[in-house]
């Protein structure tokens, strides 16, 4: 180890040595004035060494508040220095995340300032999946489903496990008639984010929880045809549709689509949770272009004026935003999922 290694093990050591003797406040202080102090030089690496293994320390010793304050400032530094998302150095904030007490109120902040972090020096717009993952994965073990899902559905491929298994679980609390409206958190949103088999994956391990512990009380049928091999539930059919839909999508059917949206309309008509979702969807896969709202007054002055018509102008939106699937009427309602 070279010298200068030996002194930044040195201030690491002692400012540890303050927590171990309960003086708790003075070490965190100390720690931002000695960050601070190799930050203002650009010497990121002392920077980032000391503030991790400090607010390790602190975060084991039950001190979130002050450990969390300096993780923060960790990534703070990480942005500084513009260092990328490379498994090193996700590495440490995610050492870090999981010291933290699910009631630490400072977590949060930490893991929005890790994903805003790995958005910027990253490649994934939306933020690193694998930090997404571990983030949503914790809010799961901990029965936290809106914030679960609003990382798990940008995680990797293990997500949709992971979210399958927090709906489900999150389903089993409630009817067995509301599964589609639990299925469709994880099937949907997905859909809207083109992670088809991410999609397939959450329909196909929720309803095969499902099969497996009420397949008596809801006569699930298995229906085979020449095509495709299809398992039926005749208590559920808003959960047949989910299954269609990913089988529509899969062969690229627009005809099928529109036959499958006639045959369960009524249905779809009376979940209007579902209603901009299934728009998005419709275009995004099959083409089909949401009906334009007609207002008859805007189309006799275009008509009078000799316009071109569409009732004033473009939408101006900027690009359609990705709704929430809600929540069904007797939960709460859900958080957004962006």
């Amino acid at each position: 180890m070279s010298a200068k290694g030996d002194k930044i093990e040195k201030i690491i050591a002692r400012l540890q040595q303050r927590i171990s003797e309960g003086q708790l406040y003075e070490a965190q202080q100390q720690t931002r004035v000695v960050a601070a102090r190799y930050t203002k030089s650009a010497n990121w690496s002392a920077a980032i060494d000391i503030l991790y293994n400090v607010a390790q320390s602190l975060l084991k010793a039950g001190q979130g508040g002050s450990g969390g304050d300096l993780c923060v400032l960790l990534v703070d530094t990480y942005k500084q220095a513009e260092l990328k998302p490379d498994s090193a150095a996700k590495g440490k904030l995610l050492t870090c995340l999981r010291l933290f007490g699910s009631e630490e109120p400072t977590r949060k902040k930490f893991i929005g300032e890790m994903i805003s972090w790995s958005s910027k020096f990253g490649e994934y717009p939306a933020g690193d999946p694998e930090l997404h993952h571990v983030a949503g994965s914790l809010y799961a073990e901990e029965h936290e489903p809106y914030d679960a899902e609003r990382h798990l559905l940008l995680g990797t491929k293990d997500s949709a496990e992971v979210l399958a298994r927090l709906e489900y679980e999150w389903f089993k609390e409630d009817d067995a008639h509301t599964a589609a409206l639990y299925a469709a958190r994880g099937v949907l949103p997905y859909l809207l984010t083109g992670n088809v088999r991410a999609a397939n994956t959450c329909y196909r391990l929720f309803t095969s929880a499902l099969n497996q512990d009420r397949q008596s009380q809801l006569g699930i049928q298995d229906v085979s045809s020449n095509s495709a091999d299809i398992r039926v539930y005749p208590s559920i059919p808003l959960l047949n549709f989910l299954g269609l839909l990913l089988l529509a999508i899969q062969r690229a059917s627009p005809d099928l689509y529109k036959q499958l949206h006639n045959k369960y309309g009524s249905l779809l008509g009376e979940t209007e949770a579902w209603h901009e979702s299934l728009e998005m969807i419709a275009e995004m896969y099959f083409g089909i272009q949401k009906p334009r709202q007609s207002n008859p007054l805007m189309d006799m002055m275009s008509g009078l004026l000799g316009g071109s018509g569409g009732g004033g102008g473009g939408s101006g939106s900027g690009g359609a935003r990705r709704p929430a699937v809600k929540a069904p009427s007797s939960m709460p309602t859900a958080e957004g999922l962006d």
